[in-house]
């Protein structure tokens, strides 16, 4: 078969977070436009790989699939964080892929057209994207959104991206679906390199935000995932530090939606409004994502962030003082450089009086081009990992033991699937304190038969470990 005739077959490899997630479905739903088959097998004429940049890790596992899937005689180009971040410097590293920006993303069918016929494009230099936007926020937005082409693949497809312009087409399927809120982040965390290039922080108008929770409500979605480098700014660059409790009763009203949850919320930011409407409102999750990242304010101090653990543990006093159940997650940095052993203590004692119901131990990793990556204090990677198995054996109790104080509780759960355990009436489903891939899940036990989209309220009667087992209570 001659390079001409070769079908124009693409398999899009997600890896990353569920921003990069709905990022995949806008550029399938791109490549679908311009005459491009998407396919999951082996036989693919191209793999298109969305890489993550934010940890070591991450990268690794990004290099190693743009690897293998070189190794499958299939053409390579390499999309997302990673590839941003790095361009040409990937690029010479990582010959067997043609790396992209996020600028290449309104011509990517164009783009791996040429990567099948081995038209290889001078990579990108890498670049601060922050750099690309007013410094204000409230100069970030047209006062006036751009209208939009008439020309679109589905004609009830929402326009997503700050901007508009862009559409999705859902890869996974499934009763829950992450939706984009806002890109970028303003914040400077000395540790942290993804607002370089991810950019700036811009909102999404409500409109489109509604438009789009329809769209997928009509694709059978029920629970929306609200998602965004930082998602306590929201609307700041519209004029509105307020417009997220604005806008969560209208998504929670959505016509099909059970639930709405949102993630990604500063600790700093955290409004005893914005409590209030996550709290309190129907159909939105009492269920707070916070970056806490440590609990000693001299570590936190270096990572130029907020608080300490009397600040916080006040935080979520005041979250269960409107919401006694209210599920609560966080991520924490262990190995920080100038970390100490008092620092720990006090990490310790926050998270053994914060009753979280999930707990993230990473280890800290230099990222390249951040502050901390020069601060004295650097620790060797052998004590990093041994804190980071001290910790993650802690987090691993305690979240047990906070699955266990729930017995009793009354959950409203999200059927999600049928248990594959082999035993009859058991589902597995998520209540409002689980997000999904994250969090615990719930089996619930059920006389009656029960599908995906269910939502069904059932009573706690055991955990293992951080999951739990409920009996659905029938009406």
């Amino acid at each position: 078969m001659s390079q001409r005739s070769a079908p124009r077959t693409v398999n899009l490899v997600t890896l990353g977070c569920a921003r990069n997630e709905v990022d995949s479905e806008e550029l399938a739903a791109r490549l679908t436009a311009s005459g491009w088959e998407l396919t999951s097998d082996g036989d693919a004429s191209v793999v298109l790989v969305n890489t993550c940049g934010f940890i070591q890790a991450a990268k690794q596992e990004s290099i190693d699939e743009l690897l293998a899937a070189a190794e499958s005689g299939a053409k390579v180009a390499a999309v997302g964080c990673l590839a941003e971040r790095y361009g040409a410097e990937l690029a010479g590293e990582l010959p067997e892929a043609q790396v992209l920006s996020f600028d290449d993303y309104g011509e990517i069918g164009t783009r791996l057209d040429d990567v099948l016929a081995g038209r290889r494009r001078p990579a990108h230099v890498a670049r601060d994207r922050r750099t690309l936007l007013p410094i204000t926020p409230a100069d970030r937005q047209p006062a006036t959104p751009a209208s939009y082409p008439s020309t679109v693949v589905d004609p009830a497809a929402p326009w997503t991206g700050p901007g508009g312009g862009v559409f999705r087409r859902r890869l996974s399927g499934g009763v829950v679906a992450p939706l984009k809120i806002a890109s970028g982040c303003d914040r400077r965390c000395s540790f942290c390199a993804i607002p370089s290039f991810r950019g700036a922080f811009v909102s999404r108008r409500p409109p489109e935000i509604l438009a789009e929770a329809r769209w997928l409500a009509a694709s059978n979605v029920r629970e929306l995932v609200l998602v965004s480098e930082n998602s306590t700014s929201y609307g700041k660059d519209l004029g509105n530090l307020r417009l997220l409790e604005e806008v969560l009763p209208d998504l929670a009203a959505t016509e099909g939606i059970e639930r709405v949850r949102i993630s990604y919320l500063q600790p700093a930011e955290l409004r005893p409004g914005l409590i209030e409407v996550i709290a309190s409102t129907p159909g939105v999750a009492p269920y707070f994502d916070l970056s806490f990242q440590h609990a000693s304010g001299r570590v936190l101090r270096a990572m130029r962030r907020f608080g300490d653990r009397e600040r916080f543990i006040a935080l979520l006093d005041q979250i269960r003082d409107r919401s006694p159940e209210a599920g609560v997650r966080s991520n924490f940095i262990v190995g920080f450089p100038g970390e100490t052993a008092a620092d720990l203590t006090e990490l310790e004692l926050f998270l053994s009086h914060a009753g979280l119901d999930a707990i993230g131990i990473f280890g800290y990793s230099d990222e390249d081009g951040t502050e901390a990556a020069s601060l004295p204090g650097q620790l060797d990677q052998a004590e990093i990992s041994r804190r980071v198995e001290e910790f993650a054996a802690l987090a691993d109790e305690l979240m047990a033991q906070r699955a266990e104080s729930r017995l009793g509780e009354t959950l409203d759960v999200l059927i999600e699937e049928a248990a594959d355990d082999g035993l009859p009436g058991r589902y597995l489903g998520r209540a409002a304190h689980q997000a999904p891939e994250v969090d615990g899940v719930t089996t619930v036990v059920s006389p009656v038969p029960l599908a995906a989209g269910d939502m069904v309220r059932a009573v706690v009667t055991d955990s293992e470990g951080v999951d739990l087992i409920a009996d659905v209570k029938l009406r």
